[in-house]
């Protein structure tokens, strides 16, 4: 039985034909935005919200509606259930923005904090929704068995410079995962050097603040998880995205259907660049960033690093009309 027609797909068509807003991007949450009743006003208020949930269900054979609606927490949080349902969440909040009017002009750019570089591409014309869904399932099985086979884990240092944090990640033997903000950069490696990292970066005067997470992400630490994926990314049909897309690995506007799958292959070793993605999008003119999805931790990264862009959070069934904001 092929899945149920997901409204999103057509309102997405309406979208990209829609007038531009240039001064205006799109972006999309992260593993550790999830959170037990995420996406539940959105579907009960949406009816497109609630078919990406119930197309969501079939194409992938997990319990997603449960999993975000009721939980538990640390099911949810399992990275094979966290990618997907985050997503899911993520699609339903901007199909009920769409289907809402909140949202009714196309952006200049679209990006999205490491999976949520995922629903991004959706957003954005260059993945389908179900080929979106199915390749996050496929990654988040993939990075958490990677992690088990090679533990690792992250910790958010703060307060440190540039040069600070490279200095210690030298140290340590440790690796940036995240630049997430001028004062922030997550780390990850194996678990003593994640620790000692947390360690030095209390004897410089900054702080170092363990994450709950089952692999050290973005690191070499990943490698089989990395080479496993690039065949399922070298076989994912892919188009020219038709809204440019800020890549994680490289803070820059990406459109091509090559230029996509060769960042898919690189984002999962190479640090996430979301302080400089955030820059790049402000110097080309962008002045307000939308965050479509579980959470407002992408809002929060925007004041810090970007002052003069408005972040607007997207989440759930009130979504403000950005005519408005």
């Amino acid at each position: 039985m092929s899945p149920p027609a997901i409204p999103l797909a057509n309102s997405l068509r309406s979208l990209h034909q829609s007038p531009a807003d240039h001064a205006l991007a799109l972006v999309f949450p992260g593993q550790g935005s999830q959170s037990v009743g995420m996406a539940a006003a959105a579907c009960r208020a949406s009816r497109d919200a609630a078919a990406v949930f119930e197309a969501a269900e079939e194409i992938l054979a997990l319990p997603l509606r449960r999993l975000c609606f009721e939980g538990p927490e640390g099911e949810l949080r399992q990275t094979a259930n966290a990618q997907p349902a985050i997503m899911a969440a993520s699609l339903a909040s901007l199909a009920a923005a769409l289907e809402s009017g909140a949202l009714d002009k196309r952006p200049a750019f679209v990006a999205g904090h490491s999976l949520g570089e995922y629903t991004a591409l959706v957003a954005a014309g260059a993945l389908t929704i179900e080929d979106g869904l199915r390749i996050v399932a496929r990654r988040g099985s993939l990075m958490e068995d990677a992690g088990r086979v090679r533990p690792g884990d992250m910790a958010a240092l703060l307060g440190l410079s540039e040069e600070q944090v490279d200095d210690l990640c030298r140290e340590a033997g440790v690796e940036p995962c995240n630049y997430n903000s001028p004062a922030q950069t997550v780390v990850g490696g194996a678990p003593g050097a994640v620790e000692l990292a947390c360690r030095l970066a209390h004897q410089r005067g900054g702080k170092g603040l363990p994450l709950n997470v089952s692999g050290a992400f973005h690191t070499s630490l990943m490698a089989d998880a990395a080479d496993a994926f690039a065949a399922v990314v070298d076989s994912l049909p892919l188009a020219d995205a038709l809204i440019p897309l800020v890549a994680n690995s490289s803070a820059a506007a990406i459109e091509t259907a090559e230029d996509i799958r060769l960042e898919l292959k690189e984002q999962m070793l190479r640090p996430v660049l979301w302080r400089q993605s955030l820059a790049a999008m402000a110097a080309a003119g962008v002045r307000t960033i939308v965050e479509v999805g579980p959470g407002r931790v992408l809002s929060a990264l925007v004041k810090r690093t970007a002052p003069g862009v408005r972040a607007v959070s997207m989440d759930g069934a009130a979504a403000p009309s950005l005519s408005n904001v």
